[in-house]
C-alpha cells in the first residue's frame, strides 16, 4: 500500500492492497453478449456466449460485494480504507475484539522505573485490576502478534527511535520502555537529563544493546515561536524538525493540542506565510500544519532508510452518550470495556479521516497506526483520579501498565511485518 512502510525484515514485508471500484458493477459490455443472428446460426457458441455472460455477471456481484464490506469497515475509521490494513486482508486495528487474558499486563508497572506520575494508576492506589487484563483478539485472516522484547532491542541495536509529539505520544513511549525493560531486566540503562525533566527532549539508552529511545515534545509538530507580538503558532515552518533527523525511526503525533482554548491555550496568534490572524477554524489549522510536516517528511526522509509511522488520533472519554451512557457520564468509575464489535456509538473522530488523506498523498511511505477504534472502546483504560493530582479527573490519557501496551504489541507487529 503506498503509505505503508516495508517493516525491518525484508521476507515478510506486508504487500500493496488491492483497490477497484463498483461502479457500473451489473453492467455487461455489449462486446461480451451474444447477438441474436449468431445464437441463430451456433448454437455451440450460444453456449459459450452465455455462459461467459454469467461468469461476468457473478464476477461483477462479488466485487460489488467486497466494496460493500470495505465500505463497512470504513465506518470504523471515517475515511478511506486504512493505510494500516496490510496483506491477506487484515486490518488489525479493526477487526478485533477485547478478551481477558490471565497472563496481562505483560509487566508489572511496580518495577519498571520509567513511569510518570501522571500515568501511574498502580502507584496512586487504583483499586481495580480489570482493566490490565484486556488483550486485542485479531479476527481472521489476522495472525495474533506476539511482542518479543529482546528481539526488538536486537533489531534497533545501534539505532535511535523517537517518539515526537505530545503527551499521547509519551503514553506509548514510556509503555515501550517498561515492555523492552521487563524483557531486558539486567541491561543496563541511561536516562538524559538525569532530572527526568522534558525540555524539549528525554532520552532512554538500553546500552548493552546499543539502542536509544528519544520523546521529543511538540504539541503542534509546526514550530511554536516567542516573538516580540506574542507566542506565534507558524501554520508552515518547522525549523524544530531538524532534530529529528538523526532518528532511524520516527513516531508522530497530533491534534490533543489544537483545540485548546483560554488559559491553556500556547499561543497568542496563527500565521501562515505574511497574513497573522488571532484564530481560525481549528480542524483547518491543524490540516495545514500536517501538509507542512508531510512536505517536510518527504523532502527530507524520502531517499532514506527512516522508518515513519503515526499514531492515530487517541480519543478521550469526557461524554458518555458517546458510548450510551448519559451525556454527563466521564470514564470516571468505568472498569470494563465497551463490548461488541460494531462501530463506536459515538462514530469516528473526524480529524482521523484528514489524517489518513494527508498521509495517502505522500510520497514517503507512513504507516498509520490507526488506534482510534479499539482505544474507543477502552473507557475504563484511563488514569481518572489515579495519576498523583496531576489531571485529577483524566480521560485524556491512559494507564500504564494498559491500553498503550497494546498499542505497542500491533506496533512490534507493524515493524516486524506481522500484518
Amino acid at each position: 500500500m503506498k503509505n505503508q512502510p516495508a517493516p525491518y525484515a525484508p521476507t515478510t514485508a506486508p504487500g500493496d492492497a488491492a483497490g477497484g471500484t463498483a461502479g457500473g458493477a451489473h453492467e455487461q459490455p455489449a462486446a461480451l453478449l451474444p447477438r441474436a443472428g449468431m445464437m441463430r446460426r451456433r448454437p455451440g457458441l450460444v453456449w459459450a456466449g452465455a455462459l461467459l455472460a454469467v461468469l461476468v455477471l457473478l464476477a461483477a456481484c462479488t466485487a460489488a460485494a467486497a466494496v460493500s464490506i470495505s465500505r463497512r469497515q470504513q465506518h470504523r475509521h471515517g475515511g478511506a480504507p486504512a493505510a494500516s490494513a496490510a496483506r491477506g486482508g487484515c486490518d488489525a486495528f479493526a477487526a478485533g475484539r477485547w478478551v481477558v487474558d490471565e497472563s496481562y499486563p505483560l509487566y508489572d508497572s511496580a518495577r519498571c522505573p520509567f513511569i510518570r506520575d501522571e500515568f501511574a494508576c498502580a502507584r496512586f492506589g487504583r483499586p481495580d485490576t480489570a482493566y490490565l487484563k484486556y488483550r486485542w483478539q485479531l479476527d481472521p485472516p489476522c495472525a495474533q502478534p506476539r511482542f518479543d522484547g529482546l528481539a526488538l532491542l536486537r533489531m534497533w541495536r545501534g539505532k535511535t527511535v523517537m517518539f515526537v509529539g505530545d503527551s499521547l505520544a509519551l503514553n506509548q513511549y514510556e509503555s515501550l520502555l517498561c515492555m523492552l525493560h521487563a524483557a531486558a531486566p539486567g541491561a543496563r540503562t541511561t536516562v538524559s537529563p538525569a532530572s527526568g525533566k522534558i525540555d524539549p527532549s528525554y532520552t532512554v539508552r538500553f546500552e548493552d544493546y546499543n539502542v536509544t529511545l528519544v520523546y521529543y515534545l511538540t504539541h503542534y509538530l509546526v514550530d511554536l515561536v516567542a516573538e516580540r507580538s506574542g507566542r506565534v503558532l507558524k501554520l508552515d515552518t518547522i525549523e524544530q524538525a531538524s532534530n529529528w533527523l538523526a532518528a532511524d525511526v520516527l513516531v508522530f503525533d497530533s491534534w490533543h493540542w489544537w483545540p485548546r482554548a483560554g488559559p491553556t491555550q500556547p499561543w497568542d496568534f496563527i500565521q501562515e506565510g505574511n497574513a497573522v490572524v488571532r484564530d481560525m477554524d481549528r480542524t483547518r489549522a491543524f490540516t495545514k500544519a500536517l501538509h507542512t510536516w508531510a512536505n517536510w517528511v518527504d523532502a527530507n526522509l524520502l531517499h532514506t532508510d527512516t522508518k515513519v509511522f503515526f499514531q492515530g488520533i487517541s480519543p478521550s472519554h469526557y461524554r458518555g452518550e458517546d458510548w450510551g451512557a448519559s451525556a454527563k457520564k466521564t470514564c470516571m468509575g468505568e472498569t470494563q470495556p465497551l463490548n461488541g464489535t460494531g462501530p463506536y456509538p459515538g462514530g469516528p473522530i473526524p480529524q482521523q479521516a484528514i489524517l489518513r488523506s494527508v498521509l495517502a498523498g505522500m510520497a514517503k511511505p507512513v504507516y498509520l497506526l490507526d488506534f482510534t477504534y479499539l482505544s474507543q472502546l477502552r473507557k475504563d483504560a484511563h488514569p481518572t483520579k489515579y495519576d498523583g493530582g496531576i489531571f485529577g479527573g483524566d480521560c485524556t490519557h491512559w494507564c500504564v501498565a494498559g491500553l498503550p501496551d497494546t498499542w505497542n504489541v500491533l506496533f512490534y507487529g507493524a515493524l516486524t511485518g506481522q500484518f
